[in-house]
């Protein structure tokens, strides 16, 4: 138990270094493009490489490093990690720091991937759900806390701090993860198993599954401050205190999601997709009082996050013993449904219907909900055990 305890939680603090980084700059981009000449829609380019480098470079790394030892894979990643934000934070230009952030987002995915794969080879079967929100908690926590307090150091110190100060957290992780982790043969898998594995229909359904449903959810959270403060008449100071109580609530729906998972990942992913799509149609009417604007930006969060435990799970149960690049896959995924859900709430903004954007949400989160029963069919089979069964890979 101690030993498992030990892995877990080095990887959630790896994977809250890691998290923090993608969204960091967001809060920077002011000082960041004063610094270095250019526009502050420029400097905003730096989040778009980012996502893209994560939704491209996380399968790429995953294939390239398919027959690489975990151990040595997870300590290699989190150099590449450390390395890009060394890049970043010494950037004497623009393209420089573009140059960094690709490098650091090559790394996430692959990352974050083999992080959910080591989690769940640590504990026993019944308990994959509880290790995955164990192991993706420390990205809620990197939203949480990691990104905002980033952004006030930022402010204090300079854009590049924060960076520095990743750089230096990177390389205690891959001391952390040197002591912790346990060695492990390379995968008997082949480059091509998991390429087949991640062709699969059913894989594939559940990516797609991930992407749509995800997407749902920024579509709204995108514009939640201007929404906040047009809508429902909030002050900035107030809006800060509800996105934190929104963090905080992602991180509880996660940890419970995940026990829910290991009970029933049908029940769980269904049930999620459901509530998203009921609150999240709700809160054009909700935003215009604040007492209901509060608890539907409350239920949101506990919401949000509730779908990585049993969407992560979903991929392992069909990828069998090539998850890897399944994995990874997915995790782009989550990237590709924010970068869909934000074009889609742009769209919906710039036509003057912020107020309504929740209802375009709510039709994503239903169509998740509806892949889900492409992804795990109902059965009519009595046997408690049999209702999370999916097809046997062959």
């Amino acid at each position: 138990m101690g030993k498992t305890f030990a892995t877990l939680a080095a990887l959630c603090v790896s994977v809250f270094v890691v998290g923090t980084s993608e969204y960091l700059i967001s809060g920077l981009l002011p000082q960041v493009g004063a610094d270095l000449r250019v526009s502050v829609g420029t400097a905003g380019q730096a989040v778009t490489v980012y996502a893209l480098g994560v939704v491209v470079g996380g399968p790429l790394v995953a294939v390239l490093t398919a027959k690489v030892p975990r151990k040595g894979l997870a300590l290699g990643l989190m150099l590449l990690f450390a390395a890009g934000s060394a890049i970043s934070a010494l950037a004497p230009s623009y393209e420089l720091l573009l140059v960094g952030r690709l490098v650091s987002s090559f790394s996430h995915a692959a990352f974050l991937a083999l992080a959910l794969v080591m989690a769940t080879s640590v504990v026993p079967p019944h308990k994959t759900g509880t290790a995955i929100s164990a192991v993706a908690s420390g990205f809620t926590v990197a939203t949480l806390l990691g990104v905002p307090l980033g952004a006030l150091l930022g402010e204090s110190a300079g854009w590049r701090a924060p960076f520095a100060v990743l750089t230096a957290l990177a390389l205690a992780g891959v001391v952390l993860l040197a002591v912790v982790l346990p060695r492990r043969p390379a995968p008997a898998t082949r480059l091509r198993d998991e390429v087949r594995v991640v062709t699969r229909r059913p894989v594939l359904l559940a990516i797609a599954t991930t992407a749509v449903g995800f997407s749902g959810v920024a579509t709204v959270f995108t514009y939640v401050a201007p929404l906040l403060t047009r809508v429902s008449g909030f002050s900035s100071a107030a809006v800060s205190g509800l996105l934190l109580a929104y963090g905080a609530g992602s991180f509880f729906g996660n940890l419970l999601a995940g026990r829910l998972t290991d009970r029933s990942m049908s029940a769980t992913v269904r049930g999620v997709f459901g509530g998203l799509a009921g609150v999240l149609a709700l809160i054009p009417f909700a935003a215009v009082w604040q007492p209901s604007a509060v608890a539907a930006i409350l239920v949101l969060g506990l919401l949000a996050t509730a779908t990585i435990a049993p969407l992560q799970g979903l991929i392992l149960r069909h990828a069998g013993d090539a998850p890897t690049l399944a994995v990874a896959a997915n995790v782009g995924a989550f990237n590709l449904g924010a970068a869909t859900g934000s074009a889609i709430g742009g769209v919906i903004v710039s036509a003057g219907a912020l107020r309504w954007s929740g209802l375009a949400g709510a039709v994503l989160s239903l169509a998740g909900l509806a892949l889900t029963y492409l992804v795990l069919p109902r059965t009519r089979t009595t046997a408690r055990s049999a209702e999370d069964d999916v097809p046997a890979l062959s």
